[in-house]
C-alpha cells in the first residue's frame, strides 16, 4: 500500500531509539505506517482508553451502571472515568469531593479495573481480553498489571481500536459520543507534563483537547479531537474533523509509540508532526 501520509517517515528524526506509527481514516482504511508496527510496545497511559473502553462494555452488558457509586464516598463510575472522583493521582488518599476538581487519577483507574472485577467475577485484564482485544483481533495486546498504565501493545493493535471508537461496532455509538464529550465541564486541572489547563477537559477515559494550551496534538488539531498519550513516548489521537478528498470520511486517528520516556523531546516533536499529518490528510 502507498502511504498517503508521508510526513509519517519524519518519525526517523525523532531522537529514539525505535518509534513506529500509523493514520487510519473513519471508515477503517490505513493511510499510513512507517516503522515496526508489529513491535510491542510498553503503553504507559495509553492503557486508559482500553480500559476505559472496557468499562463501557460492561455497562451495556449491564454488569454496572455509571452512576452507580464506586471509589471514594459520593463518587462514581462516571466520576473515575473522568478524573473527577477526587482521588489523589497515585495514591489511595482523597483530595477532593467528587465532581469538584479534575485530578488525574492513577488510582481512579485502578478503582475502576476492581469494580468491574468484582461486579463481572472475572479479573479485569481477562475481562479487557473478552470485552474489546479478542474482538477486535489486537492478539499482540495484553495488560500487565494496572488499568491505568500497564498495558503493552503494537501500532498495529491499536489502529484496530482507533477504527473501533471512529465506528463503533463493539458499544453503541451514542455510548462513545459520551465518552468523546465534556464530563463535568469547566473544571480546572493538571494535565500532566503540561501543567495547569483551565479547562481541564476530559470525557470518559478520553483526553478532549478543546483549548488547551500547550499540548501535545498540533496547533491545528480541532478542539473535538480526543485520546491519550503515555509517559512511555506513547500517543493515540482521533480527529473527528480531520477531513479527507472527495467528502468520504471527516475523520482520522494517529498513533504512534516509542521506547523513550516522555519528556521535552515528546514535548517538542509531536504538534509539529501532528500539523504534518493533518495537512497532508486535509490536502487531499
Amino acid at each position: 500500500m502507498q502511504s498517503t501520509v508521508p510526513s509519517l517517515a519524519s518519525i526517523e528524526n525523532w531522537p529514539v531509539p525505535t518509534a513506529a506509527a500509523a493514520v487510519v481514516r473513519a471508515d477503517g482504511t490505513v493511510a499510513g505506517s512507517h516503522g515496526p508496527t508489529g513491535q510491542r510496545f510498553p503503553l504507559a497511559s495509553v492503557t486508559k482508553p482500553l480500559a476505559a473502553y472496557a468499562v463501557l462494555v460492561a455497562y451495556e452488558e449491564g454488569a454496572i451502571d455509571l452512576d452507580e457509586p464506586a471509589g471514594p464516598e459520593g463518587s462514581t463510575v462516571r466520576h473515575l472515568l473522568a478524573h473527577t472522583s477526587g482521588l489523589a493521582f497515585d495514591e489511595n488518599r482523597v483530595m477532593a469531593a467528587p465532581g469538584a476538581r479534575r485530578i488525574y487519577s492513577n488510582t481512579g483507574f485502578e478503582a475502576l479495573g476492581d469494580h468491574v472485577a468484582k461486579a463481572t467475577d472475572i479479573p479485569f485484564a481477562e475481562y479487557l481480553h473478552q470485552a474489546v482485544l479478542e474482538p477486535l483481533g489486537m492478539a499482540s495486546t495484553t495488560l500487565e498489571g494496572s488499568p491505568a498504565k500497564d498495558g503493552v501493545s503494537t501500532v498495529d493493535d491499536l489502529v484496530r481500536f482507533a477504527a473501533e471508537v471512529q465506528a463503533p461496532r463493539l458499544l453503541d455509538a451514542r455510548t462513545v459520543l459520551d465518552a468523546m464529550t465534556v464530563t463535568h465541564p469547566g473544571l480546572t486541572g493538571i494535565l500532566p507534563g503540561y501543567g495547569h489547563q483551565k479547562p481541564n477537559d476530559w470525557g470518559l477515559g478520553f483526553e478532549i483537547r478543546d483549548s488547551k494550551s500547550p499540548h501535545w496534538t498540533g496547533a491545528t488539531s480541532s478542539p473535538r479531537t480526543f485520546g491519550h498519550f503515555g509517559q512511555a513516548g506513547t500517543f493515540l489521537w482521533i480527529d473527528p474533523d480531520a477531513g479527507w478528498a472527495g467528502g468520504n470520511s471527516t475523520g482520522a486517528a494517529c498513533v504512534a509509540l516509542t521506547d523513550r520516556p516522555f519528556g521535552p523531546w515528546a514535548v517538542e516533536a509531536w504538534p509539529p508532526f501532528t500539523d504534518a499529518v493533518l495537512a497532508e490528510l486535509r490536502a487531499r
